[in-house]
């Protein structure tokens, strides 16, 4: 008598909303765990990226949002939008794909920010600490997560939400350790830097981003709650910069904003927008992630490490300028 083999499984599939670049580099970390990957945005721009299915649609409305999700059973929300638009058109989004996401049966997985927690003080912030924004737009990502908490606990979605620190990494423009460092670091221009660059602030690997969501995504049993993604330990921007500086082998020719005004990627209405968050630059940010960690059995890149990719993504970025 013979044994059949057991026929692998198919991995499920993932759609990711939002194509910047969090969701291109969770679509990427999905694809290399063998999930079927559709990426969508407005146009279906971009790249191509082999194993990944590129879709256009307007998730801030129902058709577009229930045509997103095709066949999958996990939705991971990395939709963002420009500053100026987030508390108008972020809750459409919401509303938008949670309808889509409750009809369908698929489980959403929302990318989140640190916003809701507004001043701390310079208090760690962990899963536990307290929702105390006063800003327009820490109030509204506050009111969303809310709802997404709400659907879960109602039944109507089932919902995990990651929250990240600022953004560094191959990819990353828009960030204040982004395309306003590192150009500079490599030409011997400015880098600009924003506040105080000796306190402590958080800031997370965007491979770290993609592989937090990732993990969620396969695990249902961390659904119903807020989650910190592996965010290294926190550190000054100045040592960042100092990372930066060895890895490029020349000193940094730092510039530092004291209160917000436009620089490098960042225009005047965009500046304007942020001056209600600049106190993240005025007083530490210092985020734990030891809950995910613990909870996953995942450590986070280290800081160096992260810095010598980012260094060698924005090498190839400028020579294709």
């Amino acid at each position: 008598m013979t044994t059949a083999t057991p026929t692998p499984q198919p991995r499920a599939p993932h759609t990711v909303l939002g194509s910047g670049p969090a969701g291109t580099a969770l679509a990427r970390e999905l694809v290399r765990r063998g999930h079927p990957v559709r990426l969508v945005d407005r146009r279906a721009a971009g790249p191509e990226i082999e194993g990944v299915e590129r879709f256009a649609a307007d998730v801030s409305t129902a058709d577009g949002a229930r045509a997103a999700l095709g066949d999958a059973d996990v939705v991971h929300h990395c939709v963002n939008v420009a500053y100026h638009l987030q508390v108008e058109v972020m809750p459409r989004i919401q509303e938008a794909v949670l309808a889509a996401v409750a009809a369908s049966g698929a489980r959403l997985v929302v990318l989140d920010t640190l916003y809701p927690y507004g001043e701390t003080g310079g208090v760690v912030m962990t899963e536990e600490s307290p929702w105390k924004a006063t800003s327009r737009k820490g109030r509204m990502r506050a009111e969303l997560d809310e709802r997404y908490l709400d659907a879960h606990r109602s039944g109507r979605a089932r919902v995990a939400l990651g929250r990240s620190a600022d953004f560094v990494g191959p990819g990353v423009l828009n960030s204040s350790l982004g395309a306003a460092v590192f150009p500079g670091a490599l030409t011997g221009g400015e880098v600009v830097a924003l506040g105080d660059i000796d306190l402590p602030h958080s800031y997370t690997g965007i491979a770290d981003v993609a592989a937090g969501l990732a993990t969620l995504g396969e695990h249902p049993e961390g659904d119903g709650r807020v989650w910190h993604l592996p965010t290294a330990p926190a550190v000054s921007t100045r040592e960042i910069h100092a990372m930066v500086a060895r890895r490029v082998g020349r000193p940094l020719n730092v510039v530092v904003l004291e209160r917000p005004r436009p620089y490098g990627p960042f225009d005047d209405r965009m500046m304007a927008e942020y001056e209600e968050m600049f106190y993240q630059h005025t007083e530490p940010q210092i985020m734990d992630s030891g809950a995910f960690e613990r909870f996953f059995g995942v450590a986070p890149t280290a800081l160096a490490d992260t810095v010598d990719a980012t260094v060698t993504w924005y090498e190839e970025w400028l020579r294709n300028r």
